[in-house]
């Protein structure tokens, strides 16, 4: 299960460590393989940039460092571009767009062959054959 960056910042926002999250979602879903996209490392430090007090600043740190601790991170590899290369011009022929760290996090999972755990099912919905574990 590849987790989207809408279920670790909710986590965060609740003040739950990534210890946490980690060991609620594990025993919710009872799935040992629980991971996130090199994306949603990305959009975790977005966040540490744009915090609005030292505090909340280090506290988002202190969440992305016990993340990158403890769960395994996916990079983009070339056949997870090429993948979500192709969803995304089909999708755009459709008239459809997608944001691309959605793509790229939905394209890591299809290309694994994992789920996505999410609270942004709308996104994800418009990738073929990809499994969605609303959260």
């Amino acid at each position: 299960m590849i987790h989207d960056s809408s279920v670790v910042i909710a986590a965060e926002r609740l003040s739950q460590t990534a210890y946490q999250i980690l060991a609620a979602i594990s025993q919710q879903k009872n799935d040992p393989e629980i991971a996130v996209s090199v994306v949603t490392i990305l959009e975790l430090a977005h966040g540490i940039a744009r915090a609005d007090t030292p505090a909340r600043r280090a506290g988002r740190q202190k969440f992305l460092d016990d993340l990158l601790a403890g769960m395994p991170i996916h990079p983009v590899t070339i056949g997870i571009a090429l993948r979500a290369g192709q969803i995304d011009g089909r999708l755009q022929a459709t008239g459809q767009r997608m944001p691309i760290a959605d793509l790229l996090i939905g394209s890591t999972a299809l290309e694994l062959g994992y789920s996505v755990a999410t609270a942004n099912v709308r996104h994800f919905a418009m990738l073929p054959g990809l499994v969605i574990e609303q959260l």
